[in-house]
């Protein structure tokens, strides 16, 4: 029989998925040292966006089949953060001022022209992984934000440093980033300790951080091959 890990093992199991995190990815590698041609960057955020905008659905996702109302009055806040309270705050408007920085125009990112099959299945996977699992588990899918502090600071220094015919002023999201993402997963990982006190549900949990891994991954897969180094 499969022993119930403390809520602290269990967080340290989660932690080590840090290796499986994108920031290993060969293309998040090359970008970050300065390596990435403009057309890979503007593949990279025209193809990231869909994600970007996917983002409050997942969340709405989560509140929908959540039962614990404190939970929800938090969780809350990641909707707002991307979608923003009016016209021209919030995430999604961040990303699409990174676009037009990157020199891409708002048209062709909303428009969808340059998304890649892999990264419109692998992002679609993962929306409907939270509609269709227990709301626990796509918390815990969440849980990559647990990494994503220290790539927002490899990346904004990275921008900062090589990519210089950015305009600084399409960083924001980055910036942002920097302060939400900690909040967010601590929160995430203050939901999945308490909740996941099983065997069952505590593997459930890696699994579902697993499978995240592997979609954001997957997305950086179909980016590299359409845009990286022939």
């Amino acid at each position: 029989m499969t022993a119930v890990l403390t809520p602290d093992e269990l967080e340290e199991k989660l932690r080590t998925h840090a290796k499986q995190y994108h920031s290993e990815h060969p293309f998040h590698q090359r970008m970050n040292e300065g390596q990435s041609s403009p057309e890979e960057i503007r593949g990279w955020v025209a193809n990231r966006f869909y994600y970007q905008e996917n983002i409050p659905r997942k969340d709405g996702a989560v509140l929908s089949s959540c039962p614990d109302r404190e939970v929800r009055r938090r969780w809350v806040q990641r909707i707002i953060d991307h979608d923003g309270t009016t016209e021209g705050t919030g995430g999604i408007e961040s990303w699409l001022r990174l676009g037009e920085a990157v020199g891409l125009s708002r048209e062709e990112v909303e428009d969808s022209r340059h998304l890649l099959p892999g990264v419109r299945f692998a992002v679609d996977a993962y929306v409907t992984f939270t509609r269709t699992k227990p709301w626990v588990e796509a918390v815990a899918s969440s849980l990559t934000e647990l990494f994503a502090p220290n790539l927002m600071a490899q990346r904004l220094a990275a921008f900062e440093r090589y990519y210089t015919w950015i305009d600084p002023a399409g960083l924001a999201y980055f910036r942002s980033r920097l302060t939400q993402a900690p909040r967010d997963s601590e929160h995430g990982l203050e939901v999945v300790r308490k909740h996941c006190i099983t065997p069952e549900t505590q593997a459930a949990a890696v699994a579902a951080l697993s499978f995240k891994c592997d979609v954001l991954w997957s997305m950086l897969d179909s980016i590299d091959q359409a845009y990286g180094p022939r």
